[in-house]
């Protein structure tokens, strides 16, 4: 007979996994059988300062505290008994960035995140030296435009990490990444699991003829596959997720992985042929590979799964944002109106309303720009929409646009995956606030890939289950000879149920046209950033943004 969940909480037999995401800190208890027994959420902005995309440290730990006792209470709500430790522990977070320390741990500048894009020199020459894709969001990327910039902290650095590597730090002292994090810090050799050695030592004669000597082998964290052990919570650790007491020193932890990795993982997409496309404030896909591929393609990175496996990622700097803020406008107008029409109503009635659109969108365009873009080569993004004189202005193919618009980066990514590199998928998944309203943006993303998008309610917690998930498996000690993926197909997946949608032949059309469009009107967008200044906004407009 299987434990009740107040058992499983009550004895430790439970995970913990946190994920921090661009808008969200989330927090998901596991119980056995992987399923979620209670969850914690604490909202975030990230704030344009000087013109860089950035988090506070105060405001990390404010949101870790503030989601893990709003886990604890939920606990208390749903099962009725108190969270009394548990028995395994595991963080995520955003991937990419900059997060560079000195020899006594302070940071030496703020936070640089995955949105900032002005690293186009740096990412330029080490693509060229590398023979790979770096892209402008890789934290070598960021490293070493501060070495060409000349910037005086440089040479105080004592260690680099990812904001997933920086809290699993405070939190066991172990200065560690899953590799999945990790290959997106640099590059991993696939032979041997680790940094690329011959691109280190090439990285390192970089700085030095550019007058900032660094060993960039001791700068970064070591690296580590899902399922092992990377440390256990200390005291310290454990006070500052939980200043009241109830969460215990010593629980295992398991390597900290971003959240393209945890995604993966929460839709079961680490196997060959399979990939998964998360939406929420960037939207991107990853496909995990059979080989290598055949080129250098800027539009794809090269990273990794949790346990070590090539993938390609086509990643896009925004997402959903710009959608989100079109939908708190209408919200505005409802209530203007005197309809309390909460968020989830107005998302349903906008996106249901898509459907009724022109195929083609109608001769609109929308291009979702809040930053800078680096598959359209686009510094600064400036949010635009516009139609011919003929357009009509109707609601469904005014929301269809930007639907459209919201997928259209990713589009152009995966015709280089698809159409140059020739990948196969067996399927897709697709996960994040986009995709709550059943049957649209899944409808269009299967258009707008040609490929059958799968969506389920098992990745409906999103990374924080997947986290929570890698850090079970790692505790728990698997077999030698059990793979991540024969796990999570043996032990957390079976008997789950998906719904798919196949590419319908008219929106395949339709987007296509969307498409001819939307790469004609390019340099628009670009006049746009030429021409319009920015003012001085500390916040973005992402407070409408579903729940992923």
């Amino acid at each position: 007979m299987a434990m009740d969940a107040g058992a499983a909480i009550t004895s430790g037999r439970t995970a913990l996994g946190i994920e921090l995401g661009s808008t969200r800190i989330k927090a998901v208890l596991i119980g056995p059988d992987h399923a979620p027994l209670a969850v914690g959420s604490s909202d975030w902005e990230n704030q344009l300062v000087d013109r860089v995309w950035t988090y506070s440290l105060d405001a990390v730990w404010a949101g870790l505290r503030e989601s893990v006792a709003a886990l604890a209470e939920d606990v208390r709500r749903r099962h009725g008994v108190e969270l009394a430790g548990v028995g395994a522990l595991g963080v995520s977070a955003m991937m990419h960035g900059y997060l560079a320390f000195d020899a006594d741990g302070e940071l030496l500048t703020p936070f640089r995140t995955w949105r900032n894009t002005h690293t186009g020199r740096a990412t330029e020459r080490l693509s060229a030296e590398f023979g790979v894709n770096i892209p402008h969001r890789w934290s070598v990327a960021h490293l070493f435009q501060a070495v060409l910039d000349r910037e005086e902290h440089v040479a105080r650095i004592d260690h680099l990490t990812t904001l997933a590597g920086y809290v699993h730090w405070q939190l066991t002292g172990e200065k560690v990444l899953g590799v999945g994090d990790a290959s997106g810090m640099f590059p991993i050799d696939a032979a041997t699991g680790g940094y690329d050695a011959t691109m280190l030592a090439r990285f390192d004669q970089l700085a030095t003829e550019a007058g900032a000597p660094l060993d960039l082998a001791g700068l970064l964290p070591a690296v580590a596959v899902a399922g092992r052990p990377a440390g256990t919570l200390t005291e310290s650790g454990a006070r500052l997720l939980d200043p009241t007491g109830w969460l215990r020193p010593g629980v295992p932890m398991c390597p900290p992985e971003g959240d393209a990795g945890t995604g993966m993982v929460a839709t079961n997409s680490v196997a060959p042929r399979t990939g998964n496309v998360s939406a929420g404030t960037s939207i991107f896909a990853m496909v995990v590979l059979e080989g290598g591929l055949g080129g250098v393609h800027r539009e794809l990175d090269l990273v990794t799964t949790p346990a070590g496996d090539p993938v390609a990622m086509v990643h896009c700097n925004n997402g959903a944002s710009e959608l989100d803020a079109w939908a708190g406008l209408f919200g505005q107008f409802a209530r203007a109106l005197g309809a309390e029409a909460d968020s989830a109503t107005v998302f349903r009635t906008l996106f249901t309303a898509a459907l009724d659109g022109a195929g083609d969108g109608g001769g609109m365009l929308a291009y979702n720009y809040l930053s800078g873009e680096p598959i359209t080569e686009l510094e600064e993004g400036r949010p635009l929409f516009l139609r011919s004189p003929d357009s009509p202005l109707d609601l469904g193919s005014f929301m269809r646009t930007h639907l459209y618009s919201s997928l259209a980066t990713l589009r152009i990514g995966m015709d280089v995956l698809q159409k140059a590199e020739g990948v196969r998928l067996d399927r897709m998944f697709a996960h994040g606030g986009l995709f709550k309203t059943e049957g649209v943006a899944q409808r269009f993303l299967a258009a707008a890939i040609d490929t059958p998008v799968s969506v389920g309610d098992v990745a409906a917690e999103g990374g924080a289950w997947g986290i929570a998930v890698l850090a079970a498996f790692s505790a728990a000690g698997p077999a030698p000879e059990q793979s991540l993926a024969d796990h999570l197909d043996t032990a957390v997946f079976a008997g789950t149920s998906l719904q798919t949608v196949e590419p319908d032949p008219a929106d395949v059309a339709g987007f296509d046209a969307f498409m001819q469009r939307y790469l004609a009107g390019l340099p628009v967008e670009q006049a746009a950033v030429e021409h319009v200044a920015v003012g001085t906004p500390t916040t973005t407009p992402e407070t409408q943004e579903q729940p992923a």
